[in-house]
């Protein structure tokens, strides 16, 4: 697992949105980031990974690269697995 959460060197932040109590956002809050927050945090420690709780909302995954550009994933009504290979496809892949 340590190797998909290697960072690209042109990935300068990551945020996670997501809803804390509603269904949708269940498999995110509880279950992928409690599982890979620790790993991704520990191999890239100089690398911002935030996330941010807010009512109503649909979860999301944002890559930022150099230059301000982004990216983003819907996380929604996907499972675990699923949610770990739009992330790492994010994470690996630089503009």
């Amino acid at each position: 697992m340590s190797g998909k959460y290697a960072f690209s060197q042109t990935l300068k932040e990551v945020r996670f949105l997501f809803c804390q109590t509603a269904e949708h956002s269940g498999p995110t809050s509880r279950s992928f980031l409690a599982r890979a927050y620790p790993t991704m945090k520990k191999n890239n420690p100089h690398t911002p990974i935030m996330l941010r709780e807010a009512a109503g909302t649909q979860p999301r995954v944002y890559a930022r690269y150099e230059f301000g550009k982004e990216k983003s994933e819907s996380l929604a009504g996907l499972s675990d697995k699923e949610i770990e290979d739009k992330v790492t496809g994010l994470v690996k892949t630089g503009i």
